[in-house]
């Protein structure tokens, strides 16, 4: 089930923060300090903070995991059936172009993004 979130300070929809937001709903670390440890460390790579690149870095810190989502059906395959699948657990699921937070079967974004392809995902075991 979709579930309408947005932690931006600003209330702004179209910030580019997803991968800010979705961290926020899975860890529970506020979105300015999630804001500037990317940012530092898209200086520190030469690039911006909310590249992948970047936010693995700050995820495996955490002591999260990337898995692949499965490639059976690579454009059958939704945010929506990624939610139903995995009814328990936190999770951010990125699509390659956006981060959604899934918790507990519900996905927490801005816009009901329910269609978008998944195709890796972040979780910590126990969590």
């Amino acid at each position: 089930m979709y579930v309408n979130f947005n932690e931006n300070p600003r209330g702004n929809y179209y910030a580019g923060d997803c991968v800010i937001r979705a961290i926020n709903i899975v860890t529970g670390i506020s979105w300015d300090e999630i804001y500037t440890t990317l940012c530092t460390e898209g200086f520190y790579l030469g690039d911006w903070g909310n590249t992948n690149s970047a936010w693995d870095w700050y995820l495996r810190s955490l002591g999260f995991k990337r898995y692949i989502c499965p490639n059976d059906c690579p454009f059958c395959y939704s945010l929506v059936d990624f939610a139903n699948d995995h009814p328990n657990g936190k999770y951010i699921v990125a699509t390659g172009t956006h981060a959604v937070a899934v918790v507990n079967g519900d996905y927490y974004d801005a816009w009901d993004s329910g269609h978008v392809t998944p195709i890796y995902y972040y979780t910590k075991e126990g969590e």
